[in-house]
């Protein structure tokens, strides 16, 4: 029976072997930017170049992350950082994928938006927080709506863009036959533009994401990274602060690389099946 048995063939191994070590060497290289980075630190703050306080080695930063994770607060901080995140680019999804392709598909939507939008857009988000600290007052409200506004600029004019390019023969071939407004929509202008969509959604996410630390230490939300750090910085608690700015560096790592680009593969998976 041992003769019977299947065995691997030599190019099969040879092929999970380069596989692995492409692997590993890819690991390796990701990691040794940070490798250099994190030693040139080490070093620095243990030559005392600058003050303990203020320049502490990784491992007092180590020390207060794990403080704050199994005290319960950095946890606190970033559920109510997220919560924000997703209220806000939710409302900048929904207003800017809709006057997107209102721009793209009416004249008089694009005469009027494409002015508005073209001044908007290259302002700084910061610079609109003291307007809407004053028209919404501190806290949540005033956090969640900036971080709509600045974030939805990018996704209007990528909605916009897609729409355009949406070639107009197909529009006409799918009128011909007989495709009302609802299928013309949703089997010929959104899949045409559903890459520029997704381009311009993730473009937005990480505006949003960017805009909502610095409202976090402007607002007085009561929870929240932006408000730790900037908490921290009056007691010059440093360590608290370099905690806070890697997790935030995390999160923008994990929306981008594991949860949008999941989310846009099956997404075009799932259009490119329907059409």
């Amino acid at each position: 029976m041992s003769d019977l048995a299947p065995t691997a063939s030599p190019d099969v191994l040879v092929a999970g072997t380069a596989r692995r070590e492409g692997r590993w060497r890819l690991i390796a290289r990701n990691a040794f930017p940070f490798l250099v980075v994190g030693l040139i630190w080490e070093a620095v703050a243990h030559l005392d170049i600058f003050p303990r306080r203020l320049f502490p080695p990784l491992e007092t930063v180590a020390s207060a992350f794990v403080r704050l994770t199994e005290a319960g607060i950095l946890p606190h901080h970033v559920f109510d950082t997220l919560v924000r995140l997703a209220a806000g680019f939710a409302l900048a999804g929904i207003a800017g994928v809709a006057i997107g392709f209102a721009m793209g598909r009416s004249r008089r939507a694009e005469d009027v938006f494409l002015p508005l939008v073209s001044i908007g857009a290259p302002l700084p988000g910061l610079a609109y927080a003291p307007l809407f600290l004053l028209w919404f007052g501190l806290g949540n409200k005033s956090a969640v709506l900036l971080v709509a506004f600045v974030s939805a600029f990018p996704i209007i004019f990528n909605t916009w863009t897609g729409t355009k390019a949406v070639k107009e023969i197909w529009v006409r071939s799918a009128q011909a036959m007989g495709a009302d407004r609802g299928r013309l929509l949703r089997h010929v202008i959104l899949p045409g533009a559903l890459p520029y969509v997704l381009t311009g959604l993730r473009l937005g996410l990480a505006q949003a994401w960017r805009i909502l630390v610095g409202i976090e230490m402007l607002a007085a939300v009561p929870w929240g990274l932006g408000w730790m750090i900037f908490g921290a910085r009056e007691f010059l608690n440093t360590d608290v602060m370099l905690a806070g700015v890697f997790v935030i560096g995390v999160i923008g790592l994990a929306l981008e690389k594991l949860v949008f680009q999941r989310i846009e593969q099956y997404t075009v998976m799932r259009w490119g099946m329907m059409t």
